[in-house]
Parts: structure tokens; sequence; C-alpha cells
């Protein structure tokens, strides 16, 4: 099993959630995608894996796909990370709730450290202007965002994402540290630019830089060269969608390593940038 050549190593994206909502996340991208899953979805076992691989922290991030469920995952996943000395817990909000700001608002006085959205499944976009409470609260906190803002791996038919409206969020809140999960694919090289361009805007590897991403998304890691990873290295974070992948986990990270990165890009992307992500850890 190939290991991290680094210390420290944060996953920054990580699936917490019961197991009730677990499987039926699992029940409805087998059916979309035809994935099975054979990873645990306990928190202690999924620790287990995470720590034999060598992850010292993970950012554990909810989702709900209808409005008024975010509340109530917001609490359970607090509560679950309250009991681990790895779990960074993040909340979520749906752009429906009768009180977004609310939402977000109590679940980061709960100990909630930063925003998830996924935006496709929710069915909302990221400037949508409902969330604006929500997103007053997280700049307010100076707290982070996790984005799924890309047409990867099935939603390219999807009103609700791509480089566009992912810009029209910066445009409003440039100063919000946000994540664009899974390097933005379909749409990297765009995404990499906003990268590039502005300070708050990160990358997640997420699925998109997996030994097997041309198997189970049609990406080639290898379009994303050494010399931009190591460019945008304070940009671009190691995530892994752990536990709903229909791989090993190791085949998330043995791509990054088998590139030719300078050992201090490679302390960026598997442990500093998260860190600074979240704020300092």
């Amino acid at each position: 099993m190939t290991e991290f050549p680094v210390e420290g190593v944060v996953d920054a994206h990580v699936h917490l959630m019961p197991g009730r909502l677990m499987a039926a996340i699992r029940e409805a991208l087998g059916d979309a995608a035809g994935w099975e899953f054979d990873h645990p979805t306990d928190r202690e076992r999924m620790e287990a894996t995470l720590a034999a691989a060598g992850v010292e922290r993970y950012v554990a991030l909810p989702y709900v796909a209808r409005p008024g469920a975010a509340a109530d995952l917001n609490e359970w996943v607090i509560e679950a990370a309250a009991a681990s000395d790895r779990a960074v817990p993040f909340a979520t909000v749906h752009a429906a709730d009768d009180d977004p700001g609310t939402v977000v608002a109590d679940a980061f006085d709960a100990g909630a450290r930063g925003l998830k959205l996924q935006l496709p499944v929710q069915g909302f976009s990221a400037d949508d202007p409902r969330l604006d409470p929500a997103y007053e609260v997280v700049a307010a906190r100076d707290a982070p965002v996790v984005l799924h803002a890309g047409t990867a791996p099935m939603f390219e038919d999807s009103p609700h994402v791509g480089v566009e409206r992912f810009e029209s969020f910066l445009a409003s809140y440039p100063d919000v540290r946000v994540c664009a999960a899974h390097m933005g694919a379909y749409e990297v090289d765009a995404f990499v630019d906003l990268a590039r361009d502005n300070d708050n805007v990160f990358l997640d590897t997420t699925f998109a830089m997996s030994s097997v991403a041309e198997t189970y998304m049609d990406f080639d890691p290898a379009t994303v060269d050494d010399d931009t990873l190591i460019e945008l290295s304070e940009s671009v974070m190691y995530g892994s969608d752990y536990p709903n992948i229909p791989y090993p986990y190791a085949r998330e990270r043995e791509h990054l390593l088998s590139r030719d990165l300078p050992i201090e890009a490679q302390r960026d992307v598997f442990s500093r940038t998260a860190r600074r992500f979240l704020g300092g850890d």
C-alpha cells in the first residue's frame, strides 16, 4: 500500500452521515452510475481505514436533498465529530429552508467549521439569492465553503453547476474561502484559472485525481500536469469522497504520489493547504 510521504495528512472531502442517509445516497449513485460500495459507513470503522492510511484529520461533509432536514443532520454530524479526535465537522443547508441563516449560525455555534453544498443534488445554484443569509453568516465567521460546483461525474445537464455560476458566487463573496470539489471537473481548466487568479479559491483532488478517474468519471488526471500542481500547491488539497467511492481508498492517493512533486508541494497538497483552508488548525 502506497503511504503518504508527509505527516499531518488531511483528507478534505469525507462524508460522515447517518447510516440510513448514506444507504440512500449509495442507492442513488448506484442507480445513476452503476457503482457498488463496500466501505464501512460507521465513524469508528471509517476512521480506522483513514488512520491506517496515515490520515490525521478529515473534513466531515454532510448534505441534504430536501428542505427542513439540514438542522437535524448538522446536529448529528457535530455530535459524531465531538466523539472523534480526527473529524472536522461541516454543516449544510438547503436554499428552500425557512431560515437558512439561522440553520448555519446554529450549526457554527454548535461546532461546525464550514459549509458544504452539493449543488446538483440539492437542486440549486451557488449564486441562489436564497442562500445569501447563510453566506453572510459564513463571511461573518470567516468560515470556508465547499461546493460541488462542477459538472462531473453525471451533472453535465444540470443548470445548477458550471464555472459561470461559481464565478457569480465569487463576485458576491470575494473574501470567502471556497473550494470547488473534484478539481471543478469537467471544467478543470477554467477552475484552475480561477484558483490561479483568486487567493480565496481552492480545489480538492477528490475522485478526479484518483488512479481510476478515467474508469469511473471519464477524466484523465494526467491532463493536470505537475507544473500546475506545483504552482497551485497552496490552493489544491487532497480529498477522497470516502467512504462513497467504488474502489479501494489507496486508489485515491496513488496517482498523486506517483507524480514528480517536490516534498514541499506534497506537504501543501496533503496537509498544509487544507489547514489553511480551514483557517488554521
